[in-house]
């Protein structure tokens, strides 16, 4: 499966722009990925650019998210036909998780029982959210605040995540 371009329409559900992927390349990207269940990590260009991404399966049908990143202004362009090409993604993807928030939730038995309980999402976005920061002392913030959420003291920066 190499360079299946399609034009789409950029479609909005909540907040989030998308496009639907036709049938066909949705069907190679299950046979090359042997499996049709999401998330399904892919790869492709919209509008010549490229990114990753991974293809989504919500309310019943498959959709691309375009984010910020994929393409400039996305949320005001809903409406607009775009150029996209999207194959699967056989490159691994892991994100190392940042040291200090390792050993300070292996201190820690109920957060360590709670991180290991989280969906792998809500795992990744923590991870993230601390290895996008740019300080030593927002680091340290950071994870003193994850600890108390992982500990059930609070909810994760004022939003729920699911468990």
């Amino acid at each position: 499966m190499q360079n299946n371009p399609f034009t789409a329409r950029l479609e909005i559900i909540e907040i989030n722009p998308f496009v639907f992927v036709p049938e066909d390349i949705l069907n190679e990207i299950f046979q090359a990925a042997g499996k049709c269940k999401s998330p399904i990590p892919v790869k492709g260009k919209v509008n010549g650019e490229p990114f990753t991404q991974n293809l989504m399966k919500y309310l019943g049908e498959w959709r691309l998210y375009i984010n910020l990143t994929m393409l400039k202004d996305s949320p005001k362009r809903i409406g607009e036909m775009i150029e996209v090409s999207v194959e699967f993604d056989r490159s691994e993807r892991t994100v190392s998780i940042h040291p200090e928030l390792y050993k300070t939730i292996h201190e820690n038995p109920l957060a360590l029982q709670n991180f290991e309980n989280l969906i792998p999402s809500a795992k990744l976005e923590l991870i993230r959210y601390i290895n996008n920061l740019k300080t030593e002392t927002a680091v340290k913030r950071n994870i003193e605040k994850i600890i108390r959420y992982l500990n059930g003291e609070t909810d994760f920066f004022g939003k729920k995540i699911n468990r």
